[in-house]
């Protein structure tokens, strides 16, 4: 498996880190850390040094009850902080958390490399068609509604046959616009209760048969600090416990607020699987 970044080939034959940093001022974790030019460099820096293969920007919050954000507004954040990583770390390969098709296209065009939609074009009818256009890789992600409605849609009759077809039904769709590079999110804690979290971790496995690469994001969410009766600060030793699993089950990236753990816990994981 190789994703195709900006003519560069990124081999997945073994997993790879994908760091996250968000600029919003209310992530459940990070939110209001990296708001000045300063701190977001720094921390860019510091997971790259790490081991990141990817950053992921995120300029609008997904977290559950999260406020709309305005286009113009997410634009805004967003466009002077690929400008600034890119001058600083020419060679990052940039990821954008949104799910408009227009800030894809604006992201693409300023220099990102690769597109995380939480709503898996569901959103924007314009996404995947836009995907298509663009060529460039698509991470789509398993949820129900938006942000502001997720928690209470958790009602399924099968949730593993519900996330498999949705990813059938959006594989289609991708293809038949032309994207050549998808990634699929199985989406934990997007529209999932507690249980069905775990329940989906566990045959996590079954998304093999769709013939591409997994992209696992639990790193400091509430299905691991509700569990231990924690907060998201004290959820890391949770997190690296359940990337561990998620390599076991073939997931190919980790998205990770905690870099240099999940490299930690890849090398760990390659050792094993020798």
């Amino acid at each position: 498996m190789t994703l195709n970044c900006k003519g560069q080939l990124i081999s997945l034959e073994q997993p790879r880190v994908m760091g996250v940093l968000n600029i919003t001022p209310d992530s459940f974790y990070d939110g209001g850390r990296y708001q000045q030019p300063a701190e977001v460099l720094k921390q860019a820096e510091k997971m790259l040094i790490e081991g990141a293969t990817f950053i992921d920007v995120g300029a609008y919050s997904s977290r559950p009850g999260a406020d709309h954000v305005p286009e113009a507004e997410e634009l805004s954040r967003i466009l002077p902080i690929i400008d600034l990583l890119l001058k600083e770390f020419p060679e990052v390969l940039l990821s954008i958390d949104t799910f408009r098709s227009n800030v894809a296209r604006e992201c693409i065009a300023a220099g990102a490399a690769l597109i995380n939609d939480i709503s898996g074009g569901s959103l924007d009818g314009q996404m995947i068609s836009t995907m298509g256009n663009l060529k460039v890789p698509y991470i789509i992600m398993h949820m129900r509604g938006t942000p502001q409605t997720m928690n209470g849609l958790t009602d399924y009759k099968d949730l593993m046959e519900s996330v498999m077809l949705y990813f059938s039904e959006k594989i289609a769709l991708a293809r038949e616009a032309g994207v050549i590079d998808l990634i699929l999110d199985p989406g934990f804690g997007f529209a999932k209760t507690l249980e069905q979290n775990y329940e989906l971790l566990k045959n996590l496995n079954l998304m093999l048969h769709l013939d591409y690469p997994i992209l696992v994001g639990v790193s400091r969410k509430s299905m691991i600090y509700k569990l231990l009766e924690q907060g998201p600060e004290e959820a890391l030793n949770g997190t690296t416990a359940l990337h561990m699993y998620s390599l076991t089950k073939g997931a190919k990236i980790l998205r990770v607020h905690d870099v240099k753990e999940a490299m930690e816990c890849m090398r760990l994981y390659q050792q094993l699987s020798e």
